[in-house]
């Protein structure tokens, strides 16, 4: 087990330092002056001089790129060049933003989702099953700003029910929790269809295990075999589905934020590279890397600690 955990987080280790030098390399690969490129017509010689310097533009690739980890390593993400504050002081008022929506749009489609599933999986074939297969395929292939879209002209515009634009009032949570619905709704939309696919598919292959038709025949009823037996096995893939959703997510939010005007993560990334603020835009990908990369290690330890045959072949 241990050794398996080391094999884990040395593979994420391993994602975060390629998606670093892949992130580094891309801004290096955008063509003209960096300097140039972020101040714009305001630029003259003094002004692209003194940015020039302060990314270290100067240097070779090489001590560039070395840099760039040495700072990491520290903890700076570097300097927004507007504000001059700290890259990582701005993304950590963004992120709790950015995570009450993950974590908001994720727990709505888990409360639909996996009873769907379980449903559809004990009524197999029925009317409902069919038409669960249907929502569901329609609910996976609708983009989630789509869904932000339509959640807007229906619910503000024409029914008037919902706030659009921003995250509500600091310090009042009812105000908070009304501006989250949109934005959690068409964030979440999409994985009601996954995980009750994942949960049907993982029940019926349950459902038909010898120690399911055991219980049957010592006399236990149908809702007690499901609750004490098979959902606790097959709710075990979904744990590994929610670590992926975490980062289709985060990259959905980015869409969702613009779009609702709201605070986080994805609205910085998108406000930072439209005024060519590379720091910014780097520090907040990274970002995102880095929670994707987290929660893969820390999804696949939980299978494990959780289910019994995957540390028997461990």
């Amino acid at each position: 087990m241990l050794f398996y955990a080391i094999q884990r987080i040395g593979l994420s280790i391993l994602i975060l330092i390629t998606s670093m030098v892949m992130l580094f390399t891309a801004l290096k690969l955008i063509p003209g002056d960096p300097a140039t490129i972020m101040l714009g017509s305001r630029a003259n010689a003094e002004m692209k001089a003194r940015i020039t310097e302060q990314l270290g533009l100067n240097d070779p690739v090489i001590v560039q790129l070395g840099t760039f980890f040495g700072r990491l390593l520290q903890g700076n993400l570097g300097t927004d060049l507007w504000s001059q504050r700290p890259v990582s002081q701005i993304v950590m008022e963004n992120l709790p933003y950015t995570l009450t929506l993950i974590a908001a749009g994720l727990g709505w489609a888990m409360l639909i989702g996996i009873p769907l599933g379980c449903y559809s999986a004990v009524r197999r074939n029925s009317f409902v099953d069919r038409l669960t297969g249907i929502i569901s395929v329609a609910t996976i292939s609708i983009p989630s700003f789509v869904v932000a879209i339509y959640a807007v002209l229906l619910f503000s515009i024409q029914l008037g029910w919902l706030p659009v634009l921003g995250a509500g009032d600091k310090g009042d949570w009812k105000d908070q929790a009304i501006h989250l619905l949109m934005p959690a709704f068409a964030l979440g939309l999409g994985w009601v269809g996954y995980l009750s696919r994942i949960v049907r598919a993982s029940m019926l292959e349950v459902m038909g295990e010898n120690h399911i038709r055991t219980a049957r025949a010592f006399g236990l009823t149908e809702f007690q075999i499901i609750k004490s037996y098979a959902l606790r096995i097959a709710i075990l893939p979904t744990i590994t589905l929610l670590a992926v959703a975490v980062g289709g997510l985060l990259s959905s939010a980015v869409f969702v934020e613009a779009i609702f005007a709201r605070p986080g993560i994805g609205k910085l990334i998108v406000d930072a590279a439209s005024m060519r603020n590379f720091p910014v835009v780097q520090g907040g990908v990274l970002t995102t890397v880095f929670l994707f990369a987290l929660t893969m290690p820390l999804a696949d330890l939980l299978v494990a600690c959780l289910d019994p045959r995957v540390r028997a072949t461990l």
